[in-house]
Formats: C-alpha cells, sequence, structure tokens
C-alpha cells in the first residue's frame, strides 16, 4: 500500500477511502464476495480509493474498526424496511430478478401469514374453510406444512375432504392475483377473528411460561392460581409438559431423544429421575451404553436440584424440537385416538 501522510488522522478519511481501508484488511475471497453485492459505480469509487491511499497506520486501521463497531451496536445506519432491502438485491441480482423476490416478501400480507397459519388450531382452521369454496381451501392447504395440512383435513367432513385432496392432487400453478385475493381473504375474514382463541393461545403460552420456571416457582404459582383461578390452574396443568410426562412417550420416540440429547445434561437428569423414568432411557440403550451411563450418574456424586432442573428442561426441550420437527409423537393425554397402537 502506498502512503498516507502521517499527520493525516482516521477522521479525514473519506467515506470510500474508510470502506478502501477496511477492504483491504480482509481476505481475498471475502472482499471480492463483498464486490459482487457492489454497484460497478460503487466498485470504481472504493479502487480509486485504495490506489491512492497509500501507507495506512496501524491506529488509523483500529481506529476505523472501532468506529465502524461503535455504530453497528448503536445502530445507527441500519434500518431494516422494504426500500433498503430492495436496493441491496437491485445491486446484487438487478430489477428484472429482484420484482419477483419483492412482491412475494411484501404482498398484501406477505409470508409471515402462512407461518402463523401453520400455529393455528386445525380445528379453527378446518371451521372457517368448510365455509369456502373446496378450491380456496385446497389452496390454503397446499401453501401450508404438510403436517398442519394433514391435521387440517382430518377435522373436515369427509366428502369435503375428498374434494379438497382431488383438487390439491390436480391444482396447476396458481397466478398471484389469485393468491393475493385468498390472501385479502384470509385477513379480512380469519385473522381478523382469531381474538376467539386467544385465551385457548394465552393458557399454552403460560403452560410454556410454566415449563421453564424452576420446580419450586413452578410450585408456588401454580398453589396460587388454585386459590385465584382454579380453572385456568387446571388448564395450564393440562397443558404443561414436564420430565415426568416423558414416560408418555413409546420407545421409538425415546431412542430418537437418545441420539439428539446432550449426553452430560441426561445423566444430570437422570440423577433426578425417578426409577420408572430412568428404566426407560436404560431399556432404550444398549447394555455397553446403559453401563456407561449409570457409572456416569455414580460418578457426578450429589447434585444441586437447581441443576437436575435445568438438565431436565433441557431434555423436554429437545423433545418439544422433535415433536415440531414431526421426528417423534408426544401424546396429550387427552384424547383416546393418541393412544398407541403395536
Amino acid at each position: 500500500m502506498a502512503a498516507v501522510k502521517q499527520n493525516r488522522g482516521g477522521g479525514r478519511l473519506s467515506g470510500a477511502e474508510k470502506a478502501a481501508v477496511i477492504v483491504m484488511t480482509l481476505d481475498e475471497n471475502v472482499s471480492s464476495k463483498l464486490f459482487t453485492q457492489m454497484s460497478e459505480e460503487e466498485i470504481r469509487e472504493i479502487s480509486q480509493a485504495m490506489v491512492g491511499l497509500g501507507a495506512v497506520e496501524q491506529s488509523i486501521v483500529e481506529g476505523l474498526f472501532s468506529e465502524f463497531i461503535d455504530q453497528m451496536s448503536a445502530g445507527a445506519s441500519l434500518v431494516g424496511d422494504v426500500g433498503n432491502a430492495k436496493k441491496i438485491l437491485e445491486a446484487a441480482l438487478g430489477p428484472d430478478r429482484v420484482g419477483n423476490i419483492m412482491e412475494d416478501i411484501s404482498g398484501p400480507i406477505g409470508k409471515n401469514t402462512w407461518d402463523k397459519l401453520n400455529n393455528v388450531s386445525e380445528d379453527l382452521l378446518a371451521s372457517f374453510l368448510r365455509n369456502e369454496y373446496p378450491q380456496t381451501a385446497a389452496l390454503v392447504l397446499s401453501k401450508l406444512r404438510t403436517s398442519q395440512a394433514a391435521r387440517v383435513l382430518t377435522v373436515l367432513p369427509d366428502d369435503f375432504a375428498l374434494d379438497v385432496i382431488q383438487r390439491m392432487i390436480a391444482m396447476e400453478p396458481v397466478k398471484k392475483e389469485v393468491i393475493a385475493s385468498v390472501e385479502k381473504i384470509l385477513q379480512a375474514e380469519f385473522m381478523s377473528n382469531l381474538d376467539s382463541g386467544k385465551k385457548q393461545d394465552s393458557l399454552e403460552m403460560m403452560a410454556e411460561v410454566f415449563n421453564n420456571f424452576d420446580r419450586q416457582s413452578e410450585s408456588k404459582f401454580l398453589d396460587l392460581l388454585d386459590k385465584n383461578n382454579p380453572e385456568a390452574s387446571s388448564r395450564i396443568r393440562e397443558l404443561m409438559f414436564t420430565f415426568e410426562d416423558l414416560i408418555k412417550i413409546d420407545d421409538a420416540s425415546i431412542q430418537v431423544i437418545l441420539r439428539k440429547v446432550d449426553k452430560e445434561k441426561l445423566v444430570i437428569a437422570l440423577k433426578g429421575a425417578n426409577d420408572e423414568i430412568r428404566d426407560l432411557f436404560f431399556r432404550n440403550m444398549s447394555e455397553r451404553a446403559s453401563k456407561i451411563m449409570k457409572e456416569d450418574m455414580e460418578s457426578k456424586g450429589p447434585v444441586r436440584l437447581k441443576d437436575v432442573d435445568e438438565a431436565q428442561m433441557a431434555v423436554v426441550m429437545t423433545a418439544k424440537e422433535l415433536s415440531d420437527a414431526g421426528e417423534i409423537v408426544i401424546p396429550d393425554g387427552e384424547d383416546a385416538d393418541d393412544e398407541m397402537v403395536y
């Protein structure tokens, strides 16, 4: 690099010169990727700045990075909106390709609506769809996760569900205008009426909160709720999934959990588990793995109850993540249809 005057401080550099200094400190592979995201004018300006920089003192380089980090930490120069997203994408991809992308992400209600529908109760969604045309229902279900679509179809009347399935099978690419129209219907007639489900949603949310309490806090707040709102307390207990509830899970699912869970966490979790839960895990391990697990539990010695709670919570969270991904089944214990058949 050629020389900058020794008395020239970082504050005297132009924006292009600052960018040039930072780019030159990066690995060539990284800097080349940055250039692919810039316009020709920006590349030309930074390149010209590189040529005229000269030798840059280490203190100036360090000052520039400190300035950059400070600005990013303060959020001074970051604004996430449609305009900025479009500008960045156009610089990288060109206006033709960006047009279709922006239509997808900034439509009437955007892709987030479909994500929301994936989390709506299948009963609630089915009650709405059964009053729509089968073709509309088919389009909506085709935009959802397959697991959610399956749940909704099982709740719909058989004749209507069969009609919807046949239309989904025969469905051809749908025009964007049609999708936008369906989105508007969902927004106006369905999403705005979800308030009726907020009570249930709030109880489910609180059950998740209670799942994350330590045992002492969980017991304390449930006892208080028992006295002040016994109906809510009872429902939260039903919706909670605790470490002890793992006994409801079938052996095949336990084996999946064993492959995914942090082994150190499991050792501590089982230290505080009852014999039934321990046996459930041990019988789903190989004889050698079971022996090692028991030896690890012995070698741990006394473990704080707080650590046991945290470890058991980690195992439960692993189980829930696997359930959400469709890799295991967690029966809720409320419906006879959840009973396992072997």
